[in-house]
């Protein structure tokens, strides 16, 4: 059976293809969390950050990885000169097995040898919205450490290299009072979920303040270990990820 692996092209996506290309993860480029997405991925704030995209023989846009460097991370991380993973997918189950994740892998590997990073890092979770620690495993990450759900792994490239670390995001949960909802604009897929659940919030006369982080540095000392997305309601953070309208009205009748 031939690998497919062997036969995909990686796409850099820059600010002159972009247009062409898409950001992958969401494919409606008329969608307005598209153009936020397109948008905070041409922001200066975030320079040195890489998309690339596994596409095939036909075109097929397969998977794709988001990395940035380690210092301006929108996760809880604190890692110096290293490359920080924030994405990696693979959607269609056809392809899972096909290694294109670990293809993805070396691209990031290659990435950081030639600008002299001291090691890829990244977080994983069995949960949701975020890659598990198998695939990161088998290509040679271990884990640094662990809070709740989520780990926090990292392959060294450097016999200099110092470990990464985790943030503890749980205490600045405490400061937040009422329905707070946090995230930015590094998910494409948060701008419906705030719209969605603005919406429920003020159909049910809840008041619900919407912070939008808008540096590495918020997200890094942020509320949640996914960074980029908190609900939370005085002090209890309720969804560590982007939710939807039907699964924010549960949580709303359970907190009566």
């Amino acid at each position: 059976m031939t690998n497919l692996a062997d036969s995909i092209t990686i796409i850099d996506v820059t600010a002159d293809n972009v247009a062409e290309t898409g950001v992958y993860c969401i494919k409606n480029k008329k969608a307005p969390g598209y153009h936020k997405k397109v948008a905070w991925f041409q922001d200066k704030i975030n320079n040195g950050l890489k998309i690339k995209i596994a596409v095939d023989d036909h075109d097929n846009q397969l998977g794709f990885v988001e990395l940035i460097p380690s210092e301006l991370a929108w996760r809880p991380v604190d890692a110096q000169n290293y490359y920080f993973i924030q994405c990696i997918v693979v959607f269609s189950k056809g392809v899972r097995n096909q290694n294109i994740g670990s293809t993805l892998l070396t691209e990031c590997e290659q990435e950081a040898r030639k600008d002299n990073k001291e090691g890829i890092c990244t977080m994983t979770s069995k949960g949701p919205w975020m890659a598990n620690e198998e695939l990161f495993l088998k290509n040679g990450f271990v884990v640094a450490a662990r809070i709740d759900r989520f780990e926090l792994m990292y392959k060294s490239l450097s016999a200099k290299s110092s470990s990464p670390k985790l943030k503890d995001w749980t205490t600045s949960q405490k400061s937040f009072t009422g329905w707070n909802l946090i995230y930015s604009d590094q998910c494409p897929w948060h701008d419906k979920s705030v719209t969605d659940l603005s919406k429920a919030a003020e159909k049910n006369g809840i008041e619900l303040k919407v912070t939008r982080l808008t540096t590495p540095q918020d997200a890094q000392n942020g509320p949640s270990g996914f960074g980029t997305y908190a609900l939370i309601k005085d002090g209890r953070l309720l969804a560590d990820h982007y939710i939807s309208k039907t699964r924010f009205e549960n949580i709303l009748k359970k907190e009566k």
